[in-house]
């Protein structure tokens, strides 16, 4: 074979290399991404029919709703308050003596008059008994100086007696009498002082714990026991210096607040048929608060001195206050919220504004909803705006599905399955 034949086979071997390695370098990867691209866009579209039919046959989420009720509510100011009792009373002896005997048991309620303690009486005893003697003793020196002066008042004009006696006795009458009526104010100091021997309680109060036993001596600086009247008490409490101005209002024409005392966890009320007595004269300026004092009548004792209530004042009653129940209120990123029925029997997101609390379960709307609306209270949590709705009352269950309807879910769930 000639030179030229072997470079010319040689060159369309080259050619034909080139032409099959290049449609096994192409050719595959265009088939392979044309299945890719094809494949996709069935996926897609398998899927968003699905989710169309899901939501086409998805069941009514069930919900208990309650309607917007119209009632009268009370408006309170609530604070932070001390119990503090009507009167303290620190029972010091006003004489010195031994303790002879302690009549009262700590902790015990006693009455005004009662007689809490004795101190030795015997000293006391003898200095008045020696006052009324002396009383006794001038009462009858001044007789005496009586019935002279009135005999001797008989002679004067006889000339018998010198009218310069007579102003004698008459200055020694006025001398007797005003012994006598010395004598008089010492027996009265005398019997003070031995009716101080005996302890007595100013007030209907409760007994702290004792300082003494009988048998020690005590002076006028010993403390023997602190008595506390606690029927009827005080509270003492604090509202920010804002509601000084309704407080106020509030109370002109002579209004008597309602007051109310409840634990510091606001769980349940310790008492009520309190009433506001006094508002401060002025405000703390540290901490921008004005002291108020409420008085209660505690027939039941619940309240203690030194004890923290929560304070609840009564200031006014809104006549026509858009009542819901609390747990209705759903807290979002622009504001509060409630999940609203409409007659479509799907919710939709209503903005509210609540003005107070109602009792413990309630608030009052001020914004937002009108009387007679539905709003949810429960099952919020798989809702979203346009939700459909199976309305349930406060303690109903939905009903249990029927078979047609069993059967209907199973056959959607194999569709989407498959």
């Amino acid at each position: 074979m000639s030179r030229f034949w072997k470079i010319a086979l040689i060159v369309i071997a080259v050619i034909v290399v080139a032409l099959v390695g290049f449609r096994l370098l192409h050719k595959p990867a265009e088939t392979a991404g044309g299945h890719h691209r094809r494949g996709a866009g069935a996926d897609a579209s398998a899927a968003k029919g699905q989710d169309a039919q899901g939501e086409k046959d998805a069941a009514p989420v069930p919900v208990t709703v309650q309607p917007v009720v119209s009632q009268a509510v009370p408006i309170y100011l609530t604070g932070l308050g001390t119990v503090q009792a009507l009167n303290t009373v620190t029972i010091n002896p006003q004489v010195g003596g031994e303790m002879m005997t302690i009549n009262f048991t700590e902790g015990q309620s006693v009455k005004k008059g009662d007689v809490l303690a004795q101190i030795d009486p015997r000293t006391y005893q003898a200095n008045y008994d020696q006052a009324v003697a002396k009383q006794k003793q001038d009462e009858a020196l001044l007789g005496t100086a009586q019935s002279t002066f009135k005999r001797n008042q008989a002679l004067v004009g006889q000339g018998y007696v010198a009218a310069l006696d007579m102003d004698t006795y008459r200055n020694t009458v006025a001398s007797d009498a005003a012994t006598v009526a010395s004598d008089a104010a010492a027996v009265k100091s005398a019997k003070v002082q031995l009716d101080y021997t005996k302890i007595i309680s100013p007030c209907d109060c409760v007994t702290g714990i004792r300082s003494i036993d009988p048998g020690n001596v005590v002076t006028t600086t010993t403390a023997i026991v602190t008595l506390t009247q606690i029927h009827p008490i005080y509270v003492i409490f604090y509202l920010p210096e804002q509601n000084l101005e309704t407080v106020r209002n509030a109370v002109k024409g002579g209004a008597q607040l309602a007051v109310a005392a409840l634990d510091k966890t606001d769980a349940h009320p310790l008492a009520s048929g309190g009433v506001l007595q006094v508002i401060d004269n002025q405000i703390n300026t540290t901490t921008g608060t004005f002291k108020l004092r409420a008085q209660f009548p505690n027939l039941d004792s619940n309240l203690w001195p030194g004890q923290f209530v929560n304070v609840q004042l009564k200031v006014s009653t809104t006549a026509n206050g858009l009542v819901i129940p609390a747990q209705a209120v759903q807290r979002g990123p622009d504001g509060d919220y409630v999940y609203q029925l409409q007659a479509d029997k799907t919710v939709k997101m209503q903005p509210v504004t609540v003005a107070n609390e109602v009792g413990a379960s309630n608030v009052m709307i001020s914004k937002g909803l009108a009387v007679g609306d539905q709003v949810v209270t429960e099952g919020q949590f798989r809702l979203k705006p346009g939700s459909k709705v199976q309305a349930l009352k406060p303690g109903e269950v939905p009903a249990a599905p029927t078979a047609a309807e069993m059967q209907k879910a199973k056959q959607g769930g194999g569709r989407r399955g498959g």
